[in-house]
């Protein structure tokens, strides 16, 4: 998209983590290694949830539909950044960081949609346990699922059209290592009073209020468990919740520390952290922190090759 030289430009230069070539190579080994084990971990989960009978209840479901936006997540920006740590002149065209833009705010929105939805189902399972099943029907368990989706993408259909109509009056370089947004609003020559108010209203949307959410449940839950008067029922109750407490924490944390401030303050090379660990670091933690600390789906992973190593006998 090329409509002025002085006012649109064609391609944008990302910068990157770093100019070395020897610390890029460095980067390249270990982003490409975490990338692999992203798509392994992940997709482990997924088929893992998909096989075992056993694993077809509401907490699974929800924890199948996180892999699959932690994979999609990633492979949106990691090949990108990977490709980039091996070349010389580090280019994105218009469309395809528009594009790139796009993909990272829907599936990052609707994980944080998807982790209110499981702290709903974690609330029901330890406030409401005789109910669990009636209250966390199919039925509900898509409609949150679907909403977490369709609200991700709305926002993110929003927020990148009023990104991408910006002009930058020739300015391409973006110090960033993707299309993301502070980093292209930083580059417009023109106000940018709706972009900022876009920017707040879409932090209120996928990040304050699913946390406020998560919170509520989270207090509840506590409140169930300290009623709970042998220590084992309060291990056991606390036990079901762990893991996802641990990806909230990690997940949440530094997404409202950095976009719920205001863009002018913001450090670049603090969004280039951020987005780097939501990009690679956080899908690959994630199946990590559900298989280790899951007594379910390390059984089903031992079910699941045991029949493998019968079958081929």
């Amino acid at each position: 998209m090329k409509k002025d030289n002085a006012t649109w430009v064609s391609e944008f230069i990302l910068m990157g983590l770093s100019s070395d070539k020897h610390i890029q190579a460095g980067l390249f080994v270990l982003f490409g290694v975490t990338y692999l084990l992203t798509l392994l971990g992940n997709g482990l989960i997924v088929l893992l949830i998909a096989l075992d009978p056993r694993l077809h209840l509401p907490m699974y479901f929800f924890l199948c539909h996180l892999s699959v936006v932690d994979i999609c997540y990633t492979s949106s920006g990691a090949p990108q950044m990977l490709a980039h740590f091996l070349m010389e002149k580090k280019t994105i065209s218009f469309a395809l960081c528009g594009t790139q833009h796009f993909f990272a705010l829907a599936l990052g929105g609707t994980e944080f949609l998807l982790l209110a939805a499981m702290a709903y189902d974690r609330y029901v399972a330890v406030c409401d346990p005789l109910r669990y099943t009636v209250v966390m029907s199919p039925r509900l368990c898509m409609g949150l699922a679907g909403v977490s989706w369709f609200v991700g993408l709305v926002n993110s259909a929003v927020e990148t059209a009023v990104t991408m109509r910006l002009p930058t009056c020739g300015h391409n370089v973006l110090n960033h290592v993707a299309c993301e947004t502070l980093a292209l609003v930083r580059l417009a020559c023109v106000d940018i009073t709706l972009n900022q108010v876009v920017i707040l209203a879409s932090s209120v949307v996928v990040l304050l209020v699913p946390c406020c959410l998560v919170s509520l449940s989270y207090a509840h839950i506590v409140a169930a468990i300290i009623k709970i008067r042998s220590t084992q029922g309060r291990r056991k109750a606390f036990g079901t919740c762990a893991s996802h407490l641990t990806v909230v924490s990690m997940s949440y944390g530094m997404a409202l520390f950095t976009h719920m401030e205001p863009t002018s303050t913001a450090s670049a090379e603090q969004d280039k952290v951020v987005v780097v660990f939501y990009a690679v670091v956080t899908p690959m933690l994630n199946p990590l922190i559900y298989s280790l600390r899951n007594k379910d789906v390390k059984a089903a992973f031992s079910r699941v090759l045991m029949k493998s190593f019968e079958s081929k006998n």
